[in-house]
């Protein structure tokens, strides 16, 4: 590829070919619209990440079923090797001689043993401090995860939902607004933009990296509107709504910052698709004073006024 080419646009990894019309390289929410197919069960196997980064209801759900099933698992084993090899055991039924097994290895798995039931012989004796191994083990394992979950940095950055074609200066620029609705400290607050769209009469795709207003703020205690000014050498220059649909455009934000509260780096993407900006359109202002203090309403965020084109 010649030098020019290389400054004209970016190659961020996302695929230079659209397969159709909307395409989308990264959905809303900052997830990539790319799923691989053909891959072996166990070149996807990843427990640590499957489980830092699952729902916290399927987390917690994993850790129960798990804690079942070991422990049914242990409490056949001991079924198998005779009930009478546990003492206390007061269950007649096969039923209940199971069950009071099963309550035996919860006990057993936990550290915790009551007394009221303890193993007799080798085999049973064996067989209890095996599991009380595993138990150990599943436990540090489990707070491992449970840790690894709480202290992972999670960025809740609130994109609008939609950009805005609007006045800016003597010319117009690409705007969208972002806010951090958490009372966590963002320090060092960078931004990129970037912008996806067709080449003429084919389906392969330039990426170019766009010039703000302002890229980086100290801190980020309020909303802020990030701004490109569309000038004669933007890629954006010259282009009309009709062509933001013809070029199936695409335009992918994000953010990188440092989480005061955490002490890591915390990042958040979105991205914007033709139908979602709004031509001849402004952002109102949502702060305002009150008791010496600034307000930002964050349920504004989306709100918009019209404003004519230069």
């Amino acid at each position: 590829m010649a030098k020019q080419d290389k400054e004209d646009f970016e190659d961020f990894g996302l695929g230079e070919k659209s397969s159709s019309e909307g395409y989308r390289s990264l959905n809303k929410d900052g997830s990539f619209n790319i799923e691989k197919t053909n891959i072996s069960f166990l070149e996807r196997l990843n427990f640590f990440h499957s489980l830092v980064t699952m729902k916290w209801s399927h987390f917690f759900g994993f850790v129960l079923l798990t804690y079942l099933l070991v422990n049914t698992f242990f409490a056949a084993i001991y079924s198998l090797i005779g009930v009478e090899n546990l003492t206390g055991i007061r269950g007649i039924s096969p039923f209940e001689q199971f069950m009071e097994a099963f309550f035996f290895s919860a006990q057993t798995i936990t550290t915790l043993g009551y007394g009221q039931v303890a193993p007799l012989g080798f085999l049973a004796n064996t067989v209890a401090a095996i599991e009380s191994l595993l138990g150990l083990l599943f436990f540090a394992l489990a707070t491992g995860l449970l840790y690894g979950r709480f202290s992972k940095p999670i960025s809740k950055i609130k994109f609008s939902e939609k950009a805005v074609i609007a006045p800016y200066r003597d010319i117009n620029g690409f705007m969208f607004r972002l806010v951090n609705p958490q009372k966590n400290e963002l320090l060092e607050v960078e931004i990129n933009v970037s912008v996806s769209m067709k080449r003429d009469s084919s389906e392969l795709r330039d990426f170019h990296i766009l010039e703000l207003e302002r890229d980086s703020v100290r801190f980020f205690p309020s909303m802020w509107t990030v701004v490109h000014p569309i000038e004669e050498n933007s890629p954006l220059f010259g282009l009309n709504q009709r062509d933001y649909n013809e070029k199936d455009i695409e335009f992918i934000t994000t953010l990188k910052a440092f989480d005061e509260s955490s002490g890591q780096m915390v990042y958040s993407r979105s991205s914007y698709k033709p139908e979602e900006i709004e031509w001849g359109q402004k952002f109102v202002y949502t702060a305002k004073r009150h008791n010496g203090k600034t307000l930002v309403d964050v349920s504004r965020i989306n709100e918009s006024e019209s404003a004519t084109l230069n």
